[in-house]
Formats: structure tokens, C-alpha cells, sequence
């Protein structure tokens, strides 16, 4: 196979909250994942889980680098960010004899990793194959998933096209690593083409940064995560079935957009929203997280969790379903309908 092979701090005003996580080696019953854990571990929990190629850092720093987003997060939880085996920064190559994880197998990783921290119940937030892992995992541990936050979720088995697409993808990743085609690919699988330059404009900052993070990936440790993926099976049935509430984020431009608008469609009309994202690809959390904020803010006031200037109540108060008004988590309370609508990153506070 083809090779490809710290933490900032920055601060919040309220409560000058560190970005430097502590990393633990979690054992589970397929292999172990590292875990970085930010914020007070008595607070409730938020697990992450990233997309294919990235670990934590790639996939949501910009998210958390948000002053406001930051505020409301790490104010309120304490956040485990999953990374996939063999995607945390200077990764080993994963020995060609270690069994490939079902995705079945990555749910109950999540689960192990609960397990391991003592945790209960938690809040998700994935996005597109590591939401795919999220809402996996909500469906089997249904008590234990209080609610999801998915960005460019993917739900349903993968097409045909799609498939064979991956499959060629596996195999320029099996005898090249993340060179040329494949990190192109993986960039257009992220980001919109705006971002991504033109002869108009040039690559931006963010894109720039992911594919010089995409340069330390391990190709045969990618190709593990992308197998399980393209293997993965519907979770439509299961869907009708799920009792947590739920917030979409999708991207205008991603090329997921449509399992987004399937999913809403499955889930219970009360108990999600879904939020279209104007001129964005996939990665909401790095192209534009600023469209996240008013509706991540008003989904979590459901669970009794504010900003801190908001703040009424403790942060360490248990997520109970109980405290829920269905009609303050309704779309039309949220400020979405089932027709998705488009937010833009411009968003006064």
C-alpha cells in the first residue's frame, strides 16, 4: 500500500475554556481508537465522530474555534472526539492482518467508548460516514443516544455508481496512499468549488490546511474506514424507529444532499429539522460553521442548555428527555421546515 503518512489552545472569554485535550487509547472489542477529551468529564457528554480521511482536528477545529460555538459547546459538555483507527495525528500503518471493521463493528466501538468512560446516555454529532457511525449506533443503543446533530449524513446503502466509485477509490488508495487523484477526490468530497479555487479564486486557507493534513494519513488506514463505509447497509427501516431528536446539516453543493433530504424524510417529523446550508460542500464544520450556530443554539435550549449569557440553569444538569417540549424542538420552533431552507455564514449575534 501506497503511505501518506499537539493541540493549539485557544480560549473562551466566559470561562476561558483550553482546547488542550487529554488522548486516551481505548480498547474496545474491534481494535483500539484513540479518544481526545475536551472540558470538565462532569459535565454530559458530546461524542464526535469525523469523516473519512480526517480525524478531529480536521474535521470540526473550525467549528470549535468558533468563539460562539466554543461558548455554547464546551460550556455545556464535555466533548470525546472519536477518531477513527488509524486517522489520529502520526498514525501508525494499521498491520495488513488486523480484520476490517464492519460498520456495525465502529457502532459498538462507540459504544465501547462509553463504556470505558463511564458514560450514559450522550449527545452525537458525526459527520457524513462518521454520522452514518452515529446514527448506526443510535438505532442499536436507542437509551443511549439523547439526540443527534449529523452534517451531510449519509443513510441509505451506497448506489451502484457510488460503489464502484469507492471501489476505485480503494484501489488508487491501496497502491498510491492519498497522492494526486485520490486527495483531489477526497477535497471535492469536502469542500464546494469555491473553496476549492478556480481561476477566479484562489484555493482557500481551509483547503489548504486540509490537504496538507491529508498528507500525513496513512493510505492503508484510510482505505480501512472507506471499506467499511462502502459496505455499509440501509438504515431507512430504522430510522422510522428513532425517538432521539435530530438536526440536519447538509450543504447546498454536497454530493450527499440527497441521503440528507431522505433521511429527514424517515425520521419523526416532530422531532427533527433540517437546515440547507447556502454555497457549501460537506464539511460544514470547516466551510462555513457559522451557519451552524443559531440552529445548534435553539435545538440544545430543548435540553435546557444555553450560551453562557443565557445561562439559567447548570450545565452538569443530566440530558433527560423528560425536560423536552416537543414543541420547542418542532422545525417550526427550531426555524426550519421539512423543505429545506438556506442559511448563510453571515449571522449577526
Amino acid at each position: 500500500m501506497g503511505d501518506s503518512s499537539g493541540s493549539g489552545s485557544v480560549s473562551v472569554d466566559v470561562e476561558r475554556i483550553s482546547f488542550a485535550g487529554k488522548e486516551h487509547l481505548v480498547r474496545t472489542r474491534c481494535g483500539s481508537v484513540t479518544v481526545s477529551v475536551y472540558g470538565d468529564e462532569d459535565k454530559p457528554a458530546l461524542v464526535t465522530y469525523p469523516d473519512v480521511a480526517l480525524n478531529y482536528m480536521s474535521c470540526f477545529q473550525g467549528l470549535l474555534f468558533c468563539p460562539e460555538a466554543a461558548s455554547l459547546l464546551l460550556h455545556n459538555f464535555c466533548i470525546y472526539h472519536i477518531n477513527p483507527q488509524g486517522h489520529e495525528l502520526g498514525a501508525a500503518p494499521i498491520p495488513s492482518d488486523v480484520p476490517v471493521p464492519s460498520v456495525d463493528d465502529l457502532a459498538d466501538q462507540v459504544a465501547d467508548v462509553l463504556d470505558f468512560f463511564g458514560l450514559g446516555s450522550v449527545m452525537c454529532l458525526g459527520v457524513t460516514a462518521g454520522a452514518y457511525v452515529l446514527t448506526l449506533f443510535a438505532t442499536k443503543y436507542r437509551e443511549r443516544a439523547i439526540g443527534l446533530m449529523l452534517v451531510s449524513p449519509l443513510c441509505k446503502a451506497p448506489s451502484w455508481s457510488e460503489w464502484i466509485y469507492n471501489k476505485v477509490m480503494l484501489n488508487l488508495l491501496y497502491y498510491y496512499g492519498t497522492r494526486g487523484l485520490v486527495k483531489e477526490r477526497l477535497l471535492q468530497r469536502y469542500f464546494s468549488k469555491k473553496v476549492r479555487g478556480s481561476a477566479q479564486y484562489p484555493e482557500s486557507d481551509i483547503v489548504q490546511a486540509c490537504r496538507s493534513l491529508l498528507d500525513e494519513r496513512q493510505g492503508e488506514n484510510i482505505w480501512r474506514f472507506l471499506h467499511s463505509i462502502n459496505e455499509r447497509h440501509d438504515l431507512t427501516d430504522a430510522l422510522r424507529k428513532l425517538q432521539c431528536r435530530t438536526l440536519i446539516f447538509v450543504g447546498e453543493n454536497s454530493e450527499f444532499r440527497e441521503d440528507a433530504i431522505h433521511m429527514i424524510t424517515k425520521l419523526d417529523r416532530r422531532y427533527c429539522a433540517l437546515v440547507e446550508v447556502h454555497d457549501c460542500g460537506s464539511l460544514v464544520t470547516e466551510e462555513q460553521p457559522h451557519a451552524m450556530l443559531m440552529p445548534m443554539e435553539y435545538f440544545l435550549m430543548g435540553y435546557g442548555l444555553y450560551r453562557p449569557y443565557q445561562l439559567s440553569s447548570s450545565p452538569r444538569s443530566p440530558l433527560s428527555p423528560c425536560c423536552i417540549s416537543p414543541e420547542l424542538l418542532s422545525p417550526e420552533s427550531i426555524g426550519v421546515k421539512l423543505k429545506p431552507i438556506k442559511t448563510r455564514v453571515a449571522v449577526d449575534f
